[in-house]
């Protein structure tokens, strides 16, 4: 097969605010080759990223992603692998084409599992596929009591762990203290709570190291991204630091050698990647290779649409021992619309990557239209990019 076409459905909530909310807008990708379909999603601002597939070449280490893409082979695994080193060779200084590239990626692992009849964690080379314990991810409350609510909101629901993040915390040591305090007593004393700092506290590891007792008291599980996504060096120093408490990051990696890093230099205990991101899911699946031996606990990142959760799900789903995951509980309209089929938890409060070809994800062309942004770039009057049809 050769790849035909790659189209890019700029897709948004009516109003975008600023809370730490990704299923506000979302990127979703197309690929079509020899007759076949499949879907991805990127993790990254729209504009810049369709621009980073169309934009005129600067020199020969700044192509557009197009150049690496477009008429390529696709019959397997390693034509993708082969595909994303030529696009880390030909787009090196064009720093939006990790984003772009990895919702094409995961769209031509959707299209390769769908050709061959196989989940593409097969393709990824895991025999089965383990059951995962969702953690509900959402954000925390204004104030201490509406996280309270919240906490038990996805108790009510059925949720054994809960992850609560970004603003207000960081605003005060109080009023954190608080805020984890409600957490806690809001999901029940025996609930699994996981806390996401959202960078707040840049590289300054005494800022973060005064929540950790409240942390421990609470019996908090891990500490998520206190940090700037490359601030090792921070992170390592909080690691000397707490005593229950894990760290946890990897969301910020573009690529698998940041992520390495992460766990090496930084030394966090569990690494969160998001496929939509890093480059798609076999640089995901090779940092899941890297972690497991060293001690370090995978999982899935994500926050918006049901495309994005089953593509976070495939790297590790034949880690039987790496069981938590990421679950979006409080996503925006159009992330629920986008999909036809949703993963929800079974009987057992427990989720499952989907054995069907592919993703296993099904898109509504009708969603693609009424959340659809037209988009149009021209470039000295030539138009490089115009929305394309979603049927």
């Amino acid at each position: 097969m050769k790849i035909e076409s790659v189209d890019f459905f700029y897709l948004s909530m009516p109003e975008v605010t600023t809370e730490g909310d990704g299923s506000q807008d979302a990127l979703v990708v197309r690929v079509a080759a020899g007759g076949h379909v499949g879907w991805g999603e990127c993790e990254a601002a729209p504009l810049p990223s369709i621009a980073a597939f169309i934009c005129p070449m600067s020199h020969g280490a700044c192509r557009p992603v197009s150049d690496s893409v477009l008429g390529q082979r696709l019959d397997g695994p390693d034509d993708i692998l082969r595909m994303s080193a030529t696009l880390a060779y030909n787009s090196m200084d064009l720093l939006q084409a990790a984003h772009t590239w990895s919702g094409i990626e995961v769209a031509m692992w959707d299209l390769l599992g769908q050709v061959r009849g196989e989940p593409s964690w097969k393709l990824l080379g895991y025999d089965a596929a383990y059951p995962k314990l969702p953690y509900a991810s959402v954000l925390f409350g204004a104030d201490p009591q509406a996280t309270f609510r919240r906490g038990q909101e996805m108790r009510g629901r059925g949720f054994r762990a809960a992850k609560f993040g970004w603003a207000p915390f960081g605003d005060s040591l109080e009023g954190d203290i608080a805020q984890l305090d409600a957490a806690r007593e809001g999901l029940g004393p025996d609930g699994i709570l996981l806390i996401d700092a959202g960078q707040i506290f840049g590289e300054d590891v005494e800022a973060a190291a005064a929540r950790l007792d409240a942390m421990e008291r609470n019996r908090v599980t891990f500490f998520e991204e206190p940090f700037h996504g490359s601030a090792y060096k921070a992170y390592s120093a909080l690691r000397d630091r707490v005593k229950t408490v894990n760290t946890a990051g990897g969301e910020a990696a573009h690529n698998r050698h940041m992520a390495e890093h992460l766990i090496d230099f930084g030394r966090v205990g569990y690494i969160q990647i998001d496929c939509g991101r890093i480059g798609g899911l076999w640089p995901a699946k090779q940092v899941a290779d890297y972690a497991a031996p060293r001690g370090v606990t995978y999982i899935n990142h994500t926050f918006t649409s049901n495309l994005a959760l089953s593509a976070s799900m495939q790297p590790f789903a034949g880690l039987r021992d790496h069981v938590i995951c990421e679950f979006p509980t409080t996503l925006k309209q159009l992330a629920v619309d986008m999909t036809r089929n949703h993963i929800v938890p079974d009987a057992n409060g427990e989720i499952h990557v989907p054995d069907a070809p592919g993703l296993g994800i099904e898109i509504d062309p009708d969603a693609l239209v009424r959340y659809g942004q037209e988009v149009e770039i021209k470039v000295g009057g030539k138009v490089l990019f115009s929305t394309a049809s979603a049927a």
